[in-house]
């Protein structure tokens, strides 16, 4: 009886440990408020225009121009990047694609998605979508792999006939993201985010103390609602609970089967 009882009490603990973990494991990046988008991009990545991850973000161009956009990415996330270009009524057959960078300016390599799309002549529109690898909270030095920070979105014409070059269009462009859990855990973080001005204003606060009038880097203004890195909790350490949970329930049932019935008489 006060074995089944222990199996009894550990099977509730495991059902109540488990919600969490199936709550953490859902997407995430919940839409934001689009009346705070921007309504142009910049030109290259100095100029960037901010965007928030759920927001969409509208610019009018020409054809043949650059145009760049910058958003936030956390550990454990997996970006998606989506644009869509209206094109004008009449034009030639065109090919567009979207690029995306790290902090560190490196192009990342799409998941998958279509990252690259020939517009048929006289096309009303063109998609395009970028899904990224999964943002580590720590990598090596020499590896290629996504960090948290700021990422640039590029999108342009490739391939563009001469007589197309300057057509109106306009761009819109929407970035999600999945939060992947515990499964993309690593043991380790950066000192800070790849965000453009963070060593500068680091250097900047170490001499504060020394000189007053020192000049403050411009940092981006955008990062994840709830801070960078501020999502240490995941479903990791609810699954090493249930595993702890599980080989107590273990140890306790191989006691009960193998004491035997006591003293023999």
């Amino acid at each position: 009886m006060k074995c089944a009882r222990a199996l009894s009490l550990g099977l509730l603990l495991l059902g109540l440990a488990a919600v969490p973990a199936v709550a953490d494991s859902s997407p995430s990046a919940s839409p934001s408020d689009d009346t705070d988008a921007p309504t142009s991009a910049g030109t290259s990545f100095r100029t960037a225009a901010e965007v928030d991850q759920g927001q969409r973000a509208t610019a009018s161009a020409s054809t043949g121009d650059y145009l760049y956009w910058s958003f936030p990415a956390d550990a454990r996330q997996r970006p998606t990047v989506r644009a869509t270009v209206k094109l004008p009524d009449k034009h030639a057959s065109a090919t567009w694609q979207i690029d995306v960078y790290d902090g560190l300016r490196r192009r990342q390599a799409c998941q998958y998605g279509a990252q690259t799309r020939t517009a048929a002549q006289d096309a009303a529109s063109v998609e395009l979508s970028c899904t990224l690898r999964t943002v580590r909270a720590w990598s090596e030095p020499w590896a290629d792999d996504p960090l948290p920070g700021t990422y640039y979105i590029r999108l342009t014409t490739v391939g563009l006939q001469a007589a197309d070059l300057g057509l109106p269009v306009s761009a819109e462009v929407q970035i999600g993201s999945k939060d992947i859990g515990g499964s993309a855990a690593v043991d380790g973080s950066l000192g800070e985010p790849l965000v453009p001005g963070i060593a500068v204003k680091t250097e900047e606060s170490d001499k504060a103390a020394e000189d007053s009038e020192s000049s403050v880097a411009v940092l981006s203004s955008i990062e994840p609602d709830d801070g960078w890195a501020s999502g240490w909790w995941s479903d990791r350490w609810v699954w090493t609970g249930i595993g702890g949970v599980l080989a107590a329930l273990a140890g306790i049932g191989g006691y009960a089967l193998t004491r035997g019935a006591g003293r023999p008489r």
